[in-house]
């Protein structure tokens, strides 16, 4: 069972000596596709004015600028999922869990990186690098870049089952499903709620790996703390499970 999941802006610094390599990251085929990515952020980053970086890295903190403005490909990595830190990954809280928690994680989860594109959670070799959602590299624009490359391999690998998209909205722009999916919906006192949302996908997704889930089936018997089913909408091929947080946050 595969889980597609959003990347996070707030990222952990350092890593090790592990370059960006094509054996490193999901479908290598594409590397030369990913790579190009990676060189016309760096050509930017060398050339662009300050006010231009300002805007791709969505700050205005000099130290912040001094930090990001270096080559990608000198620069230590981490496996993905240990890179990003966000409020999802916060309440997944991956390095908490045993090795076979982590295993499931690493290889049953894509994320989509606003600069790499899809990876999976368990590929080696991200640098720390921070691209604000939805900013160009000058005139590349990387979540349209990632779909036109990358659906075909992304509908091969997911056609093969029923997935679960645990995507921010935004993240359709990169590759948008066309095989059964379903997503989740979180709601508190009547309404949809946004950063908690955030909590509950990671907490949804350490819940899988807990219970170690393999099928929708699983997953639908699957009970998650604070939340329970309040309906199941269908229309094609995605289904909407919405939840009702019903203690806690």
């Amino acid at each position: 069972m595969t889980v597609l999941f959003s990347p996070s802006e707030a990222k952990h610094s350092s890593g090790v000596n592990i370059p960006i390599a094509k054996e490193h990251y999901l479908f290598p085929e594409l590397f030369d596709d990913r790579v190009s990515v990676l060189h016309a952020y760096n050509e930017y980053l060398l050339h662009a004015s300050t006010e231009a970086l300002m805007k791709l890295f969505g700050t205005k903190k000099e130290s912040t600028l001094a930090y990001y403005r270096h080559d990608l490909f000198t620069q230590p990595t981490m496996k993905v999922v240990e890179r990003y830190s966000g409020v999802a990954y916060e309440y997944l809280h991956y390095s908490n869990l045993i090795s076979s928690e982590q295993t499931y994680i690493d290889c049953h989860v894509i994320i989509f990186s606003n600069l790499f594109g899809p990876l999976r959670a368990g590929d080696i070799g991200l640098p720390d690098y921070k691209l604000k959602q939805g900013e160009k590299i000058g005139t590349l624009v990387p979540e349209h870049f990632y779909k036109e490359h990358f659906t075909s391999a992304l509908n091969d690998l997911l056609e093969q089952e029923p997935y679960l998209d645990l995507r921010a909205g935004f993240y359709n722009k990169f590759y948008k499903p066309t095989s059964p999916y379903t997503t989740l919906k979180f709601m508190k006192e009547g309404k949809v709620v946004s950063h908690w949302a955030k909590a509950y996908r990671g907490i949804v997704l350490r819940s899988m790996a807990q219970q170690q889930i393999h099928s929708m089936e699983a997953f639908m018997a699957m009970e998650i703390e604070n939340l329970i089913v309040k309906e199941i909408l269908r229309k094609g091929i995605h289904t909407e499970i919405v939840y009702d947080i019903v203690a806690g946050t």
